[in-house]
């Protein structure tokens, strides 16, 4: 499967705010369901379908010991989404670079205009 299908899967995951801490929380160490269930003010059944999700893009694996299902975290996937944000860290660098000529033109500028006045 292309990286972009694998990228949009990964951001798709993240756009959720409980996703996001289910990960948080599974950076911690691996949990079962119901652990991780707790937090939240929702059923187990729907905490575990955001844990489907998170499985569908890869960032969660499920544990098979017994009636033991712990969640793990693989953070791989968040790398690819890194590096893709990393490309565009040039551009607001390069972009706040030029506000920051700017001010400085600005300020300059008013300095003079305030040294000339009488």
């Amino acid at each position: 499967m292309p990286q972009t299908d694998e990228l949009s899967r990964t951001f798709a995951a993240l756009a959720d705010p409980t996703r996001r801490a289910l990960l948080a929380r599974l950076a911690a160490g691996s949990a079962p369901v119901g652990e991780l269930a707790e937090p939240f003010e929702m059923t187990f059944a729907a905490v575990a379908k955001h844990l489907q999700v998170l499985q569908k893009a890869g960032l969660v694996h499920r544990g098979r010991d017994a009636q033991y299902r712990p969640a793990t975290l693989d953070a791989r996937p968040l790398r690819a989404a890194a590096g893709w944000i990393s490309d565009y860290e040039r551009f607001w660098a390069e972009s706040f670079d030029a506000l920051d000529s700017h001010l400085t033109t600005v300020q300059q500028s008013d300095r003079l205009l305030s040294k000339e006045e009488p």
